[in-house]
């Protein structure tokens, strides 16, 4: 597996508002490794995310991302897109009027290596709906319209093994799924990691969505930094016992500095 760093984030922080939500965040992601971001609501996870996708809503006021070589910072959202960066959202959007088809069809437009005719496209997305146990009827949907928290989350991972982006960034995928659903997102994210061995971000605070799957790195977000990093048997560690000794130890540091890696790897030793 390569070790060339696809996303690298070094000094990050962000404001909403005029007010600091991420601060300092160091981050690096080599290709091909699945990564995990967890931590307690509030702690900044989603903004992270929304950040390196270029979201205008919020403010980078120091630091830089670099993606696949490039210094990406002063990037808008579309560019970002086309480069190989893919977000998903909490509560995707309805757009009253588009059918699911055309929405699709439009992502892929002008994308090197994704160019599709008619009857190529319909071919494609028939596949794809049948390794995702969806009816190809939903194509024919207004986006977003009438759909359940599962059925907009299965149509996101429709998009992400359309797109196939070097990096998906799944915020809160597994929010409010049942079990079917729930199912059919993690084989979605294991056909996206086999089909282009994409790189993923999973940014969480539930841990049953990453059960089966290879996890290479944990990182734990508390208060906007990130003060934990780990393999994958963190996970476990974290499944047991929660976020409650690092928020104690973040709220207990009185530098306002990252905790160090040997402050938190005593604590989850207790």
């Amino acid at each position: 597996m390569s070790q060339t760093p696809l996303l690298s984030i070094q000094g990050l922080a962000a404001a909403v508002d005029e007010k600091t939500i991420l601060h300092g965040i160091d981050l690096t992601i080599p290709a091909g490794e699945t990564h995990v971001l967890m931590g307690p609501n509030g702690a900044g996870k989603s903004t992270l995310g929304h950040v390196i996708m270029g979201d205008p809503a919020y403010t980078q006021t120091a630091g830089t991302i670099a993606f696949d070589g490039e210094d990406m910072t002063e990037l808008s959202p579309d560019k970002r897109s086309r480069a190989g960066v893919f977000l998903s959202f909490q509560a995707p959007v309805e757009i009253p009027g588009v059918p699911l088809s055309s929405f699709l069809r439009a992502t892929i437009a002008d994308r090197p290596g994704l160019e599709m005719r008619g009857k190529e496209f319909r071919r494609r997305m028939k596949e794809l709906c049948a390794e995702l146990d969806m009816p190809p009827a939903y194509l024919n949907r207004e986006l977003g319209v009438g759909f359940s928290g599962g059925e907009k989350k299965k149509v996101e991972m429709l998009q992400l093994l359309l797109l196939q982006p070097k990096l998906a960034i799944l915020d809160e995928t597994d929010s409010g799924l049942d079990v079917d659903a729930l199912g059919v997102v993690s084989r979605g994210m294991e056909l996206y990691r086999k089909s282009c061995d994409g790189t993923l971000l999973i940014i969480t605070h539930n841990t049953r969505i990453l059960e089966h799957l290879d996890v290479d790195r944990v990182h734990v977000m508390v208060n906007g930094r990130v003060v934990h990093e780990g393999d994958a048997s963190l996970i476990d560690w974290i499944d047991e016992h929660g976020f409650e000794r690092f928020e104690q130890e973040a709220a207990g540091d009185s530098s306002d500095a990252e905790l160090s890696p040997a402050d938190l790897s005593a604590v989850i030793e207790r």
